[in-house]
């Protein structure tokens, strides 16, 4: 089985039936000029459409000069996953510096209303990437695999068939 300690782990259930109370969680990802790449592919896999698509030069201003080579990046990108999720993005400007997409960052995790809808996500989500635990079942009563996407994203993929 896969290692889960090994990054912190932010959970975005696709479905809040099981606890009423839940928050929202919208996790949001850094890229380093390919957020729209990323979230082409991600829209593939998820469907919907995206709520938001907001260039750096949809902000440029005399007070906020945007480089040439910037102008058409991602300052915010939003694709709806699930219920009430979002998945939100931008790229990172070159003044900040590189994201490391090879590093352990936080790992999304998704839990699925169907076992079959786990193994669509999976398979979608980990082409091109390197699966690190293959979908199964687990020693806490979960069906679930975990991945990195071929953007580097960690991923962990679950259902549980006693969720209440």
């Amino acid at each position: 089985m896969y290692n889960i300690l090994k990054a912190p782990v932010l959970c975005v259930p696709l479905s809040n039936s099981y606890n009423s109370n839940i928050m929202t969680i919208n996790p949001w990802i850094n890229f380093n000029g390919n957020a729209e790449e990323a979230f082409t592919f991600y829209k593939s896999v998820f469907g919907g459409d995206f709520t938001k698509v907001i260039r750096f030069k949809d902000l440029a201003s005399p007070e906020f000069s945007v480089a040439k080579n910037e102008e058409n990046k991602i300052m915010l990108i939003t694709l709806p996953i699930g219920k009430n999720n979002m998945l939100m993005a931008n790229d990172v400007p070159e003044i900040l510096g590189q994201v490391n997409e090879n590093e352990n960052r936080s790992k999304i995790s998704i839990s699925t209303e169907s076992k079959e809808e786990a193994d669509r996500l999976f398979s979608g989500l980990s082409a091109g990437g390197k699966v690190e635990g293959p979908m199964g079942d687990g020693p806490w009563g979960s069906y679930a695999g975990m991945f990195r996407d071929k953007y580097g994203i960690e991923w962990i993929i679950e259902f549980y068939s006693n969720r209440t």
